[in-house]
Parts: structure tokens; sequence; C-alpha cells
């Protein structure tokens, strides 16, 4: 099942999005960006935020799971914790922080 487009902005309206967070379709699902770095996936309209020691504050309330088959464990933040959880836009932005800048693309030479 692909992620509706209402989860998406549901999920950017909880984050309040003033520019900092935004979504792109990535197979179906989404990536959840935090300045311009991939902080977190939407698969079947859940929230899978990275597992890093900045989202450790995620460890007792969220499940553990793979967003897809042969990922890496992601934290599962559910639509109620989403919205009791005033903290994960911190806890996004912390993790975009950790993370490195993504690597520039290469230029495609012309023949």
């Amino acid at each position: 099942m692909a992620t509706r487009k209402e989860a998406i902005a549901f999920i950017l309206q909880k984050l309040g999005t003033h520019g900092q967070f935004a979504a792109r379709p990535m197979f179906g699902e989404y990536a959840l960006y935090a300045y311009g770095k991939t902080v977190a996936l939407v698969c079947d309209d859940l929230l899978y935020v990275k597992i890093m020691p900045e989202s450790a504050a995620l460890q007792g309330c969220c499940e553990i799971g793979q967003p897809y088959p042969g990922a890496r464990p992601h934290y599962i933040v559910t639509e109620d914790q989403l919205s009791l959880n005033g903290d994960l836009a911190c806890i996004l932005r912390d993790i975009a922080a950790a993370l490195p800048a993504p690597k520039p693309k290469a230029r495609r030479r012309r023949a």
C-alpha cells in the first residue's frame, strides 16, 4: 500500500513546516527531509525515524521496525504519537544536524 498524500500533509502540518521540512516521493513512498537531509521515511502512512543518538528520546515510546524489506531498523511513529509528541520536530532537526552534508550530484557529460 502506497502512502497517501493526506498522510504526508498531516505529518508536515504536525511538524510545523516553516521551510525546515519537506517530503519528496520515492518509489511510491516518501522521504522526509530536514534542511535537505533525509531524516525519516513515510511508508504505508507511518513515519519511520532513523535510529541515532539524537533520536534516543523515541526509544521508550515507539516500536522499532523496517520501512521496507532489507532496510535498517527505524523508530515507528504512529499518528497518535505524532499528535502527542511536541518534541519530534526538534528531534528531526537534531538528526539533520548530526548527518553529513549530502554529496553533490555528478554532472553528466554531453556526448
